[in-house]
């Protein structure tokens, strides 16, 4: 492969990956640019056995055309679903909702694909951004909560996580747990991988003292393995998630014994998506380990 650009990683390491980006990651991550393309992959997804979550990409939009194609986008993939007899969810993202342009607008959008995808019977997760979204992408959620049909995401990386976890679970929410794929200080974060998946068994270990329905989202065999022992005892509604095109091989094993969803991006918006994963520690031995095998669907 002839690769060109060297594009520098946080951890302080540059590697040339422009075309392992666009071929390696965008290829195997993203389904394609439109709506056809998810279908079409999630079709293939439940075929295997496993659930497809599509999330149309975009982050930080700050346009209020921007904002309203994403929802539109979503009103039609909410139709697709239905259409298509798929067994899938979508995840949203507040700055998608337009969070930044104002709370309202994020609020009556959230609400407007909500009451859709209620229509539809299909569940809508709300995605976790970086730390400052945390307290307003909570309270756009606990909006909708008792309507039913909504889930969140809580992230392990961050030091807050326990507690909002504890609140959410006494509210009722249906969380999907993740390790987090954003840069934060310290103060606000965990340093190092090792301490992330601590306090990720941690939280997994509350959710299945408290919590009767969750999503343990991970590419990490030890937290799965660990997951299915502690269910042996709990008996809990679990669904195992992982991303597209990293362990889809795997996914689809686990999806013979237990529930398993693949998280499937679409659009043209993946470059900012593909890098902030590849930043995220493990990914990038993840994503070369998943060239060298043969992981679509």
């Amino acid at each position: 492969m002839n690769i060109l650009l060297v594009i520098h990683l946080d951890s302080g390491h540059d590697m040339d990956i422009s075309g392992l980006i666009e071929k390696a990651v965008a290829g195997r991550w993203i389904a394609g640019a439109g709506i056809s393309d998810a279908v079409a992959l999630g079709r293939r997804i439940n075929t295997g056995g496993a659930s497809a979550i599509f999330n149309y990409l975009g982050e930080d939009l700050k346009s209020p055309q921007e904002v309203d194609d994403a929802v539109e986008t979503y009103l039609k993939l909410i139709d697709a679903i239905g259409r298509n007899g798929m067994d899938a969810s979508i995840s949203l993202k507040p700055t998608e909702l337009g969070i930044d342009i104002g709370r309202k607008v994020a609020e009556g959008n959230y609400s407007r694909i909500v009451r859709a995808a209620r229509r539809g019977n299909v569940f809508v997760w709300m995605d976790m951004e970086s730390h400052r979204y945390v307290d307003p992408t909570i309270a756009l959620y606990r909006r909708q909560l008792k309507g039913g049909g909504v889930g969140i995401c809580i992230q392990s990386y961050l030091r807050r996580s326990g507690d909002d976890l504890a609140r959410l679970v006494r509210d009722g929410a249906v969380i999907r747990l993740v390790k987090g794929a954003y840069t934060e200080s310290r103060r606000i974060a965990f340093g190092s991988r090792t301490q992330t998946t601590a306090n990720y068994y941690e939280l997994m270990k509350y959710l299945f003292k408290h919590s009767k329905r969750f999503m343990i989202a991970t590419h990490d065999q030890g937290i799965i393995d660990e997951a299915q022992l502690l269910n042996r005892s709990y008996r809990r509604d679990v669904t195992y998630a992982m991303l597209n095109g990293i362990r889809n091989r795997y996914a689809m094993q686990l999806a013979r014994i237990s529930k398993v969803a693949l998280y499937v991006p679409f659009g043209r918006r993946w470059f900012a998506y593909s890098y902030r994963r590849l930043k995220e520690e493990g990914h990038l031995m993840l994503i070369l380990r998943s060239i060298l095998e043969n992981q679509s669907v």
